[in-house]
This record gives C-alpha cells, structure tokens and sequence, in this order.
C-alpha cells in the first residue's frame, strides 16, 4: 500500500527482498515433502505430502530441517519472495533483520553438521517497539525517526540463543496504543477482508501469520494486543504469565501491564517455542511444552470453569454458538464444565483502563506540545490520562490486587476458565465498529472487552480460532489459567486444536489457491 507520509522504511521500497528461486503461482510456494507428514494429512498418504514453505509452522519446519528436505535458507528466500509480492506483506511487513541471511546460513551448516539448537533456523518476526540489534525499531511512530537499536531485547536474545532467526519487524499501532490509521506507515488490513482490521496493536505480527508469510511472531499485550489480532486474524497468541517473559529492551505502553509473547498459528508452535524466550531456564516448563510438540494431548479430567455475565453480554450470536461448540468439544475429550461465579468485571476493566492512561500520560506527556504528530487515536488516550488524578490511579492500582484475589476465587473449584474471544468478527475500517448482530458497535467497546481482566491480573490466557462466523470471518476463544499455568493453557489448546480443523482455515485469497493445486 501507499505511505501516505512518504516515510515507509526504503529498505522495502527502494531494495525489496529479492528471490533466490523462481516464485510459483502464489508467492513462496515452493514445496517440500515432509517425511513424517503433518496430523490429518487428507492426500492419500501422510508421509508423502507435500507442504507449502508458506503453509509450514514452527514444527513443520524443524522435521524438514531434520531430514533434510529443505533448509533453513531456503526457507528464508521462500518467504522474501512471499513478503516482497503480498499486499499483506507489503501491510505487515516494516524491514528486513540485518544479517537474518548469514544467521540462516550457520543454521544449515549446524543441521547438516548435526549440531542444531531447539529452534535452529526457524525465522520469525518481531514487532515494531522489540530492540533487535543494528535494525530500525520506530514504536511506529514519527517522533522515534530513523533509530537504530544498539541490542537486543531479552526476549530475541533469548530466541538467538535456540537457534531461531529475527528475520523481519513487524508493523503495530503507535506506541502500542494508538488506532488502526498508523501515521507513519498506514494501516495493516486483515488478510481476510481487507476492508477489516487486523486488530491491535501486534498488527503485522498478526496480519504476517495469518497471510502464511511467517512461522512464528513476537507480539506484545498490554490490554489485550497479541489476543485481538490473533482472533481476528484465526491464528493463535499466548499473553503469558506476568514476567514469565522478559521486558527488557522493550518499549513501554504500562510498566504495571506490558506483557510479551509469542505468536503462531497454532498452539503447538507456541509450545514448541515459548520455553526458549522466557526470562528464567524453568525444567518444568519446557518439559511440559516438550510433551506438546508433537500436537497432542490428553486432557481428560480437566474442570473447565464456564463464565457468564460480562464475558458473554457483549457477543454476536455467532461468537456466542461457536464458543459453546468449543465448550462441546472439550467435553467431548472427556473435561468436566463447570459454571464459575459471576464476577463483576466492570470496576476490574475501568481499573486497567485507568492505569494504562496514566502510565501512557507518563511516558508521552511531554511530546503534547506536538500533538500534530501523533496516532488521533493515541493523542486521544494521552489526552485521556493526563486529566487522570493521582488518588484515581493509586485507586486503579488497589484494585489489581484485589481483581487478583477475586479471579482467583471465581477459579477455585476449577483448572482453567474458557471465555468467548472478542465480541465480533473482524472490525470494519471505514466505521471502526464491530458488527454485533446487526448493531455497529466502537472498536473501544468490544477490542479490550474480554482481554484487559488478564492483563491487570497477570494471569496467562491463551487465544485461539473457534470457528468463522456469518461473514466468514475468524472468531477466537480464550483459555485462561492461574499465574504460571501457561504450560496448561497450551496443553487445552494443543488437544482442542488436534480435535477441530478452526486453526487451518485459510483467508478466502489463500484458501482458493490451495484447492487450485
């Protein structure tokens, strides 16, 4: 798409990625056969078919890198051809990673070698306000100009260290926080309908996934932004445990609520790569993870908690079907359903909302005298929390403690709680509403709806493809579990998703060429 502030990174503009192999019919189609076969392959026999680069995840990849069908810099050139001719590349898609070549490069000689990391090769991108050293990182944003980081934040430090590769930023809302009409670099359209939203703020990460133009993407979530473009987009994010992830090197939207996280197409991937970009080395967690690479699981005995009230009032009829159907399928692997309190959420989202305001106000107060510059979205928050008072924000922060002790009650009697994703299919640009049978309602009033509790709790929540709803479109729900239960909420997801086909639901443009093979 066009920049309309002409000031779109020329490193995609003016040196676009440049393809090492003749590009197919549909960018980055080049094919492998992956020996072991992806789960419920339905041509003919598994082990022999054929998987689109575009089309492989985190655990696609790794057996193909294993028994030596392709490698990781093919993979790479693969996915620059996709991204340099996708419209939704050219969207989500903010610069190359320097050295992402040469980093793939080691990678095919450790796999050759036998020498490979965890993560080896596997490419990933990373959104707009993570550090990745020597590469542009803007918060999208006219203010940051042209600012190189000097290192890397903990989190791809962490990612390096296993083998995987930054490959590409990935575009978001300003500053994490403002609305779909980026300044800077225009809007990142839903690969579904591109008269939708991706959702925000982790929308490239998001857009990028959904479009097959990566495996695996780093996101960020302060009210609710790796869990929204997820939904919207059908494809899976984890908001961790608080600082189950380190924030280091990562630019601040709530001190008290950032959270970063990994973003993928399903909740295997995320299992597979989610113990190597956490702060501390956890056994436990990888070992639980480890058990769910391969996309099973058993999850028989669970007490899945059910909650009404807020979390359902607000929803489509066709959000509300499917995440019922979800709750049958679970049931169906053998969980017991369980109906959870009625907790009254509205005090606990107004407390979120008062402390991510005041902690934005913090940060940027200071730039108002060029208020032209701004995101109108993000100007019109900063303006919010500005006139917040200081008692209304110790307030807000009382309230998190006690929006902590009464989840927590709410949780009791059960392992995990199952909510409804967001209210409605993608919304639509041109309004910035969201259709809830019939009713055109704002962006505001629906986006943060059901996500920001978990952000002011810290608790992990998982979001996930539920089915598609009456205009074909992603609808998502949301597994929820106690503080350092992530390991938990990805086994739920692994086995709903080994159970239903939600996850590879493909974008109407995606979908056509692949039944036209």
């Amino acid at each position: 798409m066009l920049d309309p502030a002409g000031l779109r990174d020329p490193t995609l503009a003016d040196a676009p990625f440049r393809p090492r192999a003749a590009a197919s019919s549909l960018p980055g189609e080049a094919h492998f056969i992956l020996p072991n076969g992806p789960e419920g392959s339905l041509d003919g026999d598994p082990s022999r078919d054929p998987v689109s680069v575009r089309h492989a995840g985190v655990g696609d990849l790794l057996r193909a890198f294993a028994e030596g069908t392709t490698t990781p810099s093919d993979v790479m050139a693969a996915l620059r051809i996709a991204i340099d001719k996708d419209a939704c590349g050219r969207d989500a898609i903010l610069a190359g990673v320097p050295g992402a070549d040469e980093a793939a490069a080691e990678s095919t000689r450790r796999w050759q070698a036998g020498k490979a990391r965890p993560l080896e090769g596997i490419p990933f991108g990373i959104k707009d306000i993570i550090d990745v050293a020597g590469t542009m990182v803007t918060s999208g944003s006219l203010f940051t100009g042209d600012r190189i980081a000097q290192s890397d934040a903990a989190a791809v430090v962490s990612l390096r260290a296993a083998g995987a590769i930054p490959f590409v930023m990935t575009a978001t809302t300003e500053f994490a926080a403002g609305s779909p009409f980026n300044p800077r670099y225009g809007v990142v359209a839903n690969p579904w309908d591109a008269t939708r939203w991706t959702g925000g703020s982790s929308t490239g990460s998001g857009a990028a996934l959904a479009a097959r133009l990566l495996p695996l993407a780093l996101g960020t979530d302060t009210g609710g932004s790796i869990r929204v473009p997820s939904c919207w987009c059908g494809t899976t994010g984890l908001k961790p445990s608080r600082e189950r992830v380190s924030r280091a090197g990562v630019a601040s939207l709530s001190w008290t609520l950032d959270h970063v996280g990994p973003m993928a197409r399903n909740a295997a991937d995320i299992a597979a790569s989610f113990p190597f970009m956490t702060a501390l080395c956890d056994v436990g967690l990888a070992a639980d993870c480890a058990a769910l690479r391969d996309g099973r699981a058993d999850i028989a005995g669970l007490r899945i908690g059910v909650p009404g009230g807020w979390f359902t009032d607000q929803l489509s009829s066709d959000v509300l079907t499917n995440w019922r159907a979800a709750l049958a399928v679970f049931e169906a692997l053998g969980c017991a359903l369980v109906p959870v309190p009625q907790i009254d959420v509205a005090p606990l989202h107004a407390a979120g909302w008062t402390i991510l305001l005041s902690e934005l106000a913090t940060y940027h107060e200071v730039r108002i005298d060029r208020a032209a510059l701004f995101d109108a979205g993000l100007l019109h928050r900063l303006r919010q929390g500005i006139d917040i008072r200081a008692s209304d924000y110790g307030r807000a922060l009382q309230v998190r403690l006690q929006a902590q002790e009464t989840v927590l009650a709410a949780m009791a009697g059960v392992d995990l709680m199952i909510t409804p994703g967001l209210g409605g299919e993608a919304g639509r640009l041109d309004s910035m509403t969201v259709d809830v049978d019939g009713r055109a309602v704002p962006f505001q009033d629906i986006i943060s709806r059901n996500t920001m509790l978990f952000d002011l709790t810290g608790f992990p929540a998982l979001m996930l493809p539920s089915g598609l709803g009456s205009s074909g479109l992603p609808t998502g729900i949301q597994i929820v579990g106690r503080p350092m239960d992530d390991a938990l909420c990805l086994r739920a997801g692994v086995a709903f998703q080994a159970a239903t086909g939600h996850h590879t639901a493909l974008p109407p443009r995606l979908a056509a060429h692949k039944a036209g093979q």
